[in-house]
């Protein structure tokens, strides 16, 4: 069984999500390709899988028509959905929406104003998390089309917490990039308020830097020279993916913490990630990490803009150790139960049935 997954980059939670696909899917028997319409940071991350770049629409319909796939599932695409029908393609289409990126309201006007039309004449089901947002919405628009949402995986026997030499200092962690939903702004303002009460604290950044715009870059340097913390701070730019394990490692054995400070998230695999790796996890509530994470059990929240509550959230998580012990151990177990590959295809294999 050949399946054709499609995104615009091979970069972010999606390049990860497709490699943790291939690996779930692989070991049922389906044969997972991709297509990405440009390059991208996440080709250097090892996938063993057929890999297609192209923007060419002819080229494109060749390795659609050629590729004898069951299913194509396509990632936000909606153009490329049409033209997938258009090129003759008779197989199962799924529209896959992993996350809009703005803010909860918006995958409502996103619906209305751009994916309606698309999603009821090309596609014959919708794909999701299993994120409350992204439910209700389409749920409420798509009422007659076949909704899948079920979580994402990850392998943690593979991706897992790895033992270094305990840093001296705790370094307060970020992922994402320099753009306005990831709201570096805030967590730039969270690390300033610890610093100052502790000056021998870190703060790590990692960012894909070929995914933000000049404006956001300067306003960030801006930032960062206002509020005085250069010394302080660690920008790490398109890491390997395997390599997130040590730094999330390290960063959990400092005292440290990952903190997250997305507006919103449809899934949020950073937080997943770094709570595998026995780093505890300081988040907004933005609703897709909801699946990771309840509050004092499994990592902490804070409300969104409200720098002071997470600045003591944060102080909280340092320094009691009793409770930042329950929610580590807490975290690890939680992903590993709830986020596995083996349910991620039977998930994936049932939907695949239905449509057939």
């Amino acid at each position: 069984m050949n399946v054709l997954f499609t995104f615009t980059v091979p970069s972010g939670g999606v390049e990860t999500l497709n490699r943790q696909r291939n690996e779930a899917l692989s070991r049922k028997g389906i044969n997972c390709h991709f297509l990405y319409r440009q390059k991208g940071s996440g080709l250097q991350n090892n996938i063993n899988a057929p890999i297609f770049i192209s923007n060419d629409d002819s080229e494109i319909k060749s390795i659609i028509m050629n590729g004898n796939y069951i299913a194509i599932i396509v990632g936000y695409d909606l153009l490329l959905m049409k033209k997938i029908r258009e090129f003759g393609y008779k197989g199962i289409v799924i529209y896959d929406n992993q996350g809009i990126g703005k803010r909860k309201e918006y995958i409502d006007i996103y619906i209305k104003k751009h994916a309606r039309s698309f999603i009821n004449n090309y596609c014959d089901a919708i794909l999701c998390p299993n994120t409350p947002h992204l439910v209700q919405a389409f749920k409420k628009y798509f009422p007659h089309k076949k909704l899948f949402y079920f979580h994402n995986c990850i392998n943690s026997e593979t991706f897992k917490y790895q033992k270094h030499p305990k840093k001296e200092s705790p370094i307060i962690g970020w992922v994402g990039r320099l753009e306005e939903n990831k709201n570096w702004r805030d967590f730039l303002e969270i690390g300033s308020l610890l610093i100052q009460e502790n000056p021998s604290i870190q703060l790590w950044m990692f960012e894909d830097d070929s995914l933000s715009y000049p404006s956001q870059r300067n306003a960030f340097e801006q930032k960062v020279h206002e509020l005085k913390i250069i010394e302080h701070l660690t920008v790490y730019q398109n890491e390997p993916h395997h390599k997130m394990a040590d730094y999330y490692s390290i960063i959990g054995d400092s005292g440290g913490f990952l903190c997250s400070t997305s507006k919103v998230e449809g899934f949020g695999y950073a937080v997943l990630e770094a709570m595998l790796c026995r780093c505890p996890v300081l988040a907004t509530d933005s609703d897709g990490v909801k699946s990771f994470i309840t509050h004092n059990e499994t990592g902490k929240f804070f409300e969104f803009g409200n720098i002071e509550q997470a600045v003591q959230e944060a102080k909280q998580l340092m320094k009691d150790r009793s409770l930042r012990e329950k929610i580590i151990e807490a975290g690890v177990q939680h992903i590993q139960e709830n986020f596995s590959l083996e349910q991620y295809a039977i998930h994936f294999t049932n939907m695949i049935e239905n449509l057939q």
